[in-house]
């Protein structure tokens, strides 16, 4: 990291605190699914919706919530209750392997809608145990892009830390098209069946970056909160500034100082990064 290259891409890149964003839960701190790698564990930091009022005075909210045993977020019941609250705020919606019918109710309250997007059926069995396969996904993804705005994530290293289907994610969403990417990396978790696991390593992260950066070039990229910290995320942060990301979340301070020695253009947003 001493050298100042930079993959030709843009000259600008923003750097997103979302603490005008307000993640509110439509299950509060209950998740069916209990997943291998969360396990409900970022919902108890998350608002209920049964308290929130329209008087709420943030710009936009993350809506999301616990899965259902099949991986949907039950948030058709909740439409009406978003839609009251609305008051012309934004919403970007966490909502999981949703059904059509609920895809066309939430497309009257939905900004755009985050998408998990995984490509590895061992994958989803390790870590979801759902009984859903890729297919399902793709089909969901399709049927979402038809409706709303759908922001794709990729987990880097979902399955405890292992590399196990994001090439092939990224060359799904490049035949499927895609408007956007979102990486976030697998973190350990305490009291989940994979906190004993490590991250990614950060050459097998940064060899993943730079194939979306090369296989989608005009479209943005962003790397988004959920990531590891520490040294770690200091030196993750720098080589997505160095690979020409579009936006990162909550940046290390040494990849801010180092977007500045590089010369780049550098914006700041205080909500999610796909709003």
């Amino acid at each position: 990291m001493e050298s100042l290259e930079r993959l030709p891409v843009s000259e600008t890149i923003r750097f997103a605190y979302p603490k005008k964003t307000k993640p509110v839960t439509v299950t509060g701190p209950n998740c069916e699914l209990n997943c291998a790698h969360c396990g409900g564990h970022y919902l108890k930091h998350m608002q209920p919706i049964d308290e929130m009022t329209a008087a709420d005075s943030s710009p936009s909210w993350l809506v999301s919530g616990g899965c259902q045993a099949d991986g949907a977020v039950p948030i058709g019941e909740h439409i009406a209750r978003l839609a009251e609250l609305k008051q012309g705020r934004r919403y970007n919606m966490h909502v999981g392997l949703v059904s059509d019918a609920e895809i066309d109710m939430l497309a009257g309250v939905a900004d755009c809608v985050s998408f998990d997007f995984v490509a590895d059926n061992a994958t989803i069995q390790d870590v979801f145990g759902s009984g859903r396969k890729v297919e399902d996904y793709i089909r969901c993804y399709q049927s979402l892009r038809r409706k709303v705005r759908v922001m794709p994530h990729i987990c880097i290293g979902l399955n405890g830390g292992e590399i196990c289907g994001e090439y092939r994610a990224l060359e799904l969403l490049r035949e499927l098209g895609a408007e956007t990417l979102t990486f976030i990396i697998f973190m350990p978790t305490r009291g989940t069946r994979f906190a004993d696991r490590k991250p990614p390593s950060l050459v097998a992260v940064a060899e993943i970056l730079s194939s979306a950066r090369l296989m989608f070039p005009d479209i943005p990229i962003h790397l988004g909160c959920m990531r590891p910290g520490g040294r770690y995320r200091e030196d993750i942060d720098k080589w997505a500034v160095r690979i020409a990301l579009n936006s990162i979340v909550n940046p290390a301070p040494a990849a801010v100082a180092l977007a500045e020695r590089l010369g780049l253009k550098i914006t700041r947003g205080e909500e999610c990064c796909v709003l």
